[in-house]
């Protein structure tokens, strides 16, 4: 079977080889207080929390569940005030632990407790801002994406972190229900390769049919008020998508199917869901991946495949010594707790940093006109990353 559901304990605990490196790790970790570290840009950020239902298409992992659900984190550039936002619910801590192997070494109520530096119900800063929406991994809840999120927030954008119903470990919904990965289990009973590789692709259109209904709920496009209460603060000629892993191709599937989104970024994604041989519209695309298994001639042939049908401006980034994980969360907690996997030594610190610079800057160019050397070539500063031209 194709790795669809990559271990994060693979990031997090192969340096735990010995027993003694074991022990000590394990007693660090269960000691640790972990934050989100600060965000980079000027403003301050502002989070609340949405339930939408889109009462126009069943759940496709459960159909007899009824309308497809979601839930939304929205972030957003914020005066100061407010109460300091949870990262997540305990139960989604727990369900997500134990899915990654990694109950052993942290507690559901320590992963739950991350400090985050977005404040909820915080009030919005004045003007239009672009609009990014962002997807997670497949079996990863949207908390995993909390560092990106809030940067790009603090950069002035509107971010629309989304949760997708049944597609992960645990996400935790209104009126105490906290759904599990019924995606994982349809996946796990594909009977082949080829065969996990549609129902992958299966997913990656739902997820663009899930951000198209995000955006429209957001942008009155839907026929009724917006859903969010400061829905005035978004520029609907501004829109964004980006996502890591299996999130990162809902980001291209969109852009096929929606011409509101005017730029788009894969984050370590396999395209299970191809580009459209006809492209996007010549729209920018960023690929951003890890050097072992994104660069030219590895394994994953999707990205040649999909760069070669890029028609717009299109940078291929490769980074070294990074695992599929380097892009959200988790390597920075661990790296908290003294952890990191010898497979992918990128330190959890530059992963972060890595991730919100070329992302932030991608944006930047594309929804908010300034101008960005950083993607136009090799950095002194970023050694680790390689700008491919295949």
């Amino acid at each position: 079977m194709i790795r669809t559901r990559r271990n994060a304990a693979v990031v997090l605990t192969l340096a735990l080889t010995l027993p003694v490196a074991a022990a000590t790790a394990a007693t660090a970790a269960s000691d640790t207080r972990f934050a989100i570290p600060h965000p980079t840009g000027r403003y301050e950020v502002g989070r609340d929390t949405l339930h939408l239902v889109d009462g126009g298409r069943r759940d496709p992992w459960v159909p007899k569940a009824g309308a497809r659900e979601l839930m939304v984190s929205m972030y957003y550039p914020a005066a100061a005030g407010g109460t300091a936002a949870p990262y997540m619910t305990v139960d989604e801590a727990r369900l997500l632990l134990k899915g990654q192997k990694l109950d052993t070494l942290f507690k559901a109520e320590q992963l739950a407790g991350v400090q985050t530096n977005a404040r909820a119900d915080a009030g919005p800063i004045g003007g239009r801002h672009p609009l990014v929406v962002l997807s997670p991994g497949f079996t990863l809840n949207r908390a995993t994406l909390t560092t990106l999120a809030e940067d790009l927030a603090s950069k002035g954008n509107v971010v629309a972190l989304v949760d997708h119903a049944y597609e992960s470990f645990g996400t935790t919904f209104p009126k105490g229900r906290t759904l599990t990965c019924v995606a994982c289990e349809t996946v796990e009973s594909a009977p082949s390769d080829e065969a996990e590789k549609k129902v992958m692709a299966k997913a990656a259109v739902n997820r663009a049919a899930d951000v198209s209904f995000v955006i429209d709920r957001l942008t009155h496009a839907a026929g009724s008020a917006p859903a969010w209460k400061h829905g005035k603060m978004i520029d609907q000629r501004r829109i964004g998508a980006a996502g890591h892993s299996l999130g990162g191709n809902a980001a291209a599937s969109v852009m096929a199917t929606d011409r509101r989104v005017r730029a788009g970024l894969n984050m370590d994604g396999s395209f299970f869901a191809p580009v459209p041989a006809s492209g996007l519209g010549k729209r920018p695309f960023l690929m951003l991946g890890t050097k072992a298994q994104h660069s030219p001639g590895s394994s994953d042939t999707t990205w040649l495949r999909d760069w070669r049908r890029l028609d717009g401006w299109k940078r291929w980034l490769t980074v070294a010594d990074a695992g599929h994980f380097t892009f959200i969360d988790l390597p920075i907690l661990g790296a908290q707790a003294g952890i990191t996997d010898p497979g992918a030594p990128l330190p959890g610190k530059r992963s972060g940093e890595i991730t919100t610079s070329y992302v932030g800057a991608f944006f930047d160019r594309h929804l908010q006109g300034k101008d960005q050397p950083l993607l136009d070539g090799p950095s002194a500063a970023n050694p680790e990353v390689t700008f491919q031209s295949p």
